[in-house]
């Protein structure tokens, strides 16, 4: 996987046969799962202070399909609300409108579980028809006598069943094999 370019409007990305988004609350882990997806460290920029990836970040695949890196909801405390809003706004038009958008990739915390915003936006998937999968990170950071509770929980808050949450750590690359299974059959429609 290479960087291609970043975006701030839908009509700026390139062309690409297959697509997965990826989308979650600023601070989620998007760009650490990203890199260890690539197996690349600095593929995607890691930034101590959350809310720093503001426009749409595209990377390619070997084979001309696409993984889009959506700015982080949330945090994000330094942007105007205009600005908040305007980020709201770029990430609806992209999930509603980009053509070859196969899979969005809803991350959510798995250490601390669902936010109101993770149930917000899973509710606007559902109501817009667009695919997707809940992907709970920091799998390494739920101590190992609470994970099977922390599982049922997060589910439970998202109005999921159990087995429709892949957990992944980026850290630990648990799940990671799972992820890249389902993102190559995605992009490989």
């Amino acid at each position: 996987m290479t960087f291609v370019t970043s975006a701030e409007r839908l009509d700026q990305l390139p062309p690409s046969r297959a697509e997965v988004a990826v989308v979650g609350r600023s601070n989620v882990g998007k760009s650490s799962l990203l890199n260890a997806l690539a197996a690349r460290k600095g593929l995607a920029k890691v930034s101590g202070k959350p809310g720093k990836t503001q426009l749409l970040n595209v990377f390619a695949t070997e084979d001309g399909a696409t993984l889009v890196d959506l700015p982080g909801y949330g945090y994000a405390s330094s942007a105007s609300k205009t600005t908040r809003a305007s980020w709201e706004r770029r990430m609806h038009g992209y999930l509603r409108d980009r053509e070859p958008l196969r899979l969005t990739l809803l991350l959510v915390d798995g250490e601390i579980g669902p936010a109101g915003q993770d149930t917000e936006v899973l509710a606007w998937l559902r109501d817009n028809d667009v695919a997707f999968q809940v992907v709970a990170t920091k799998h390494d950071k739920v101590k190992s006598s609470k994970r099977v509770r922390r599982k049922r929980d997060l589910a439970g808050g998202l109005g999921l069943d159990e087995s429709a949450v892949l957990w992944v750590s980026a850290e630990k690359n648990v799940g990671l094999d799972r992820l890249r299974a389902l993102v190559r059959e995605t992009l490989a429609r």
